[in-house]
């Protein structure tokens, strides 16, 4: 992870206010699981009803989705409008069977992400409204993440990821193949640092939207040519500090083992590269 982000995750919510909201929330999502146990035993999605989806008399939301778009907001805000929940009302028994999906141990995330949400007026598109059910009901497993946006989930990577990210034929792949594509990644870059690896995984998130809000509309980037500058920056600090540690070797001043070291501290420590650099030219 780029050391810039390092340095701004050290000082984030000094007053720790956000991760109270994020405990708050997290234990909601506890409730909501006892309510709703369908990971536990998925039978029980059977006895899912209308009314817990959209109450037809009222014109209210149930309390299924009431927890999904307001109880356990801080675990991802989603936009929506009531009449995808009477669509999802109509739907019940293919909603049912999406629901079997998601908690379907046997099913990756691509596949639980492309499962035909399409159906049902309302869950397709990018998909938001299914990513989270994903993320609440699988929450436990640690390969899920509380952003929903692809384009939101690309901002995030352009910005903390020291390397280019983008796999060949990322363009063609599937909706949930992106996706997953993108949550390996952003799982794999929090989990490099010392910083943010112990962080609850909403807390991370929090962090980045907080941090490096996505801009409202989708800006038209020359994403091959910020990538390309953003590595070629790496590159001279990585050749400058690999110049240093040779000097240094070349006066005495530090052995070969040393240099390895050194190396190897500046690959697998971002957030201390600075700190390296200057210790060594001191």
């Amino acid at each position: 992870m780029i050391g810039e982000v390092l340095q701004r995750a050290m000082v984030f919510d000094r007053d720790e206010a956000i991760k109270r909201s994020v405990d708050v929330a997290l234990e909601k999502l506890r409730v909501f699981r006892e309510k709703y146990p369908f990971t536990e035993n998925p039978e029980a999605i059977e006895r899912l009803s209308p009314e817990d989806v959209f109450r037809r008399n009222t014109g209210e939301i149930g309390e299924f989705f009431r927890y999904i778009e307001y109880y356990l907001k801080p675990l991802g805000g989603l936009r929506t409008y009531p009449k995808v929940y009477l669509e999802i009302r109509e739907q019940i028994d293919l909603f049912k069977h999406l629901l079997y999906v998601v908690v379907d141990n046997k099913k990756s995330l691509a596949e639980k992400v492309d499962a035909p949400w399409s159906e049902i007026k309302g869950l397709g598109g990018d998909s938001h409204i299914a990513k989270k059910i994903i993320f609440c009901f699988n929450y436990e497993t640690g390969s899920v993440i509380p952003i929903f946006s692809t384009s939101h989930l690309e901002h995030f990577l352009n910005i903390i990821h020291e390397t280019p990210w983008r796999p060949i034929h990322y363009g063609g792949l599937s909706l949930g193949k992106k996706y997953e594509t993108l949550t390996e990644k952003l799982l794999k870059a929090k989990e490099s640092s010392q910083v943010t690896s112990p962080w609850e995984i909403t807390y991370f998130c929090r962090f980045l939207y907080e941090t490096y809000t996505p801009p409202k509309k989708p800006q038209k980037l020359n994403i091959k040519n910020s990538l390309k500058k953003a590595l070629t920056e790496q590159q001279e600090r990585y050749a400058r500090f690999m110049a240093l540690l040779k000097k240094l070797k070349e006066e005495g001043k530090i052995s070969a083992e040393q240099l390895r070291a050194y190396k190897d501290q500046w690959q697998k420590n971002p957030e201390i590269r600075q700190t390296l650099i200057d210790e060594l030219s001191n």
